[in-house]
């Protein structure tokens, strides 16, 4: 969230801009990071009302998070290599303009299939614009300046994400329940109609341009491998777990063999393999990613889990869901903000003590939950979201500087791109697998209370889920460098 993110794939520059003209653009850019990290949790809040007015099912309610988290993933690395290719502008633009275009066909969908086919290609866009932010500060700055730039980017994705719930709640709140849900969508088409023209008049021209690979077999492999992971997590469930659910998972893991083959193939060929070999082959980096994919799993389906418990489960409202969820937005941004005099005084440590501290709000929210099920009130769950909040605020902003600390200056790039890949994909299957748990579990029992009572225990068991996701997280910290080095970025 408010961590300072390292150039996804920056596109090669000239000279930076004077000062004034770089902030001229730099603002741009970042009215793009907000909108695409703001989409990723103000939808939650959503989901309920979703449900309601397009019939939507579970498997659906999932597939709207986690297919914008999978294509903005998948598009990061392909992003970053076309914008070097073609120029951060170019693509900055192209990205923004299927997101916006995409926001404005989620609010109009008529049906389940076309809100999801649209969240898929807003998330596509999403991923497209993404790494030219981070380009664009690249050429705007350098020195201290391109670090207080890239600070203010981190401060941006902080704000944007923390917000979403309680934006989203207050939109359905001001709109209605009935189509309150379409604006939190179609909002972004009155942010694009001034970001777009705004973009094409001030952002620089690339001095030069870089040739780039795009490896679109890897990306292929890949793409098919998470989707046989992804469908039958998501599908699964409803359809009663059918011998193709079990077939798709021998499958992932047959495209993931095939994945592995190629990419050692293509650099022994001096290609250009979307994921390195060679930075793979460092634990220290892998077990990096895979702790990118277990933190995101584990901590962004929490407002999943928290939407549909407090909406359909205790018939509260949207904007009272976002005000339940707000102190653990408010321990997130705190902890964030003062992450770098931690990390300076502890190390890792600090990544260490943040899983820790999520880890034990998580535990006190479960707890509360069952202690006065099946009616918990927000009120009870101030003191653990707001502990899990200030866990998560502390690693997620440090999280992409510790795991990045020993890579390769020339491989910086690819590694923030895959890093920030793992990141989306990692939020993707956590919401298929905590979805899975969350519906798969929930039996009505006769009684005056029989909705809440069946919602609040299969909270706790996806909560659960969390909890594990978090556990492995915590394990594969410990693989991460003891400190950052001080020529590292």
């Amino acid at each position: 969230m408010a961590s300072k993110p390292a150039p996804v794939l920056t596109a090669s520059a000239g000279a930076p801009a004077s000062a004034g003209h770089g902030w001229r653009a730099v603002s741009i850019v970042l009215i793009g990071a907000f909108m695409a990290l703001l989409d990723t949790t103000i939808v939650n809040v959503a989901l309920p009302s979703i449900r309601t007015g397009l019939h939507a099912s579970s498997a659906s309610l999932e597939w709207i998070v986690s297919g914008y988290a999978l294509s903005y993933g998948l598009a990061l690395v392909p992003g970053g290599r076309a914008g070097d290719r073609f120029g951060a502008k170019r693509l900055f633009i192209i990205g923004l303009t299927i997101f916006t275009l995409a926001s404005v066909a989620c609010g109009l969908s008529q049906t389940q299939g076309q809100i999801v086919a649209a969240r898929i290609v807003q998330g596509l866009g999403a991923g497209l614009f993404f790494p030219a932010i981070s380009a664009t500060i690249q050429h705007s700055f350098i020195g201290p300046a391109r670090s207080k730039a890239f600070g203010v980017l981190g401060a941006v994705i902080g704000v944007s994400t923390a917000m979403g719930p309680l934006v989203g709640g207050l939109i359905i709140a001001g709109a209605g329940t009935r189509d309150g849900w379409r604006w939190v969508f179609l909002v972004n088409l009155f942010i694009g109609a001034v970001a777009i023209p705004m973009a094409a008049w001030r952002l620089p021209k690339p001095a030069s341009h870089t040739k780039r690979g795009f490896d679109p077999v890897g990306l292929g492999l890949l793409t098919a491998a998470l989707l046989l992971l992804l469908v039958p997590l998501t599908e699964g469930q409803e359809a009663g777990w059918p011998a193709w659910t079990w077939i798709c998972f021998g499958g992932c893991i047959v495209v993931f063999g095939l994945l592995t083959i190629w990419e050692r193939s293509a650099d022994r060929r001096d290609g250009d393999p979307l994921l390195k070999p060679g930075l793979l082959r460092q634990t220290s980096f892998s077990a990096g990613a895979i702790f990118a994919l277990a933190f995101f799993g584990g901590f962004s389906s929490i407002f999943f889990t928290m939407s549909i418990l407090w909406q359909e489960g205790l018939a509260h409202s949207a904007l009272i869901t976002g005000l339940v969820i707000a102190p653990y937005s408010v321990g997130t941004l705190t902890a964030a903000a003062n992450s770098d005099k931690l990390s300076a005084r502890l190390g890792r440590m600090v990544l260490v003590l943040g899983c820790s501290l999520l880890l034990a709000g998580l535990a006190l929210v479960i707890l509360t939950i069952h202690l006065t099920e099946p009616n918990p009130s927000g009120w009870d769950l101030i003191g653990p979201l707001l502990l899990a909040g200030l866990g998560t605020g502390m690693t997620i902003a440090l999280n992409q500087d510790f795991v990045l600390a020993t890579v390769p200056r020339r491989e910086a790039g690819t590694a923030a791109g895959v890093l920030s890949t793992s990141q989306r994909v990692g939020t993707a299957v956590g919401i298929a697998v905590i979805g899975t748990v969350l519906f798969g579990s929930l039996k009505f029992t006769p009684g005056p209370h029989a909705v809440a009572a069946a919602f609040t225990h299969s909270a706790q068991l996806a909560l659960l889920a969390n909890l594990g996701f978090m556990v492995v997280a915590l394990i594969l910290v410990l693989a991460l460098p003891r400190e950052i080095p001080k020529h590292a970025g």
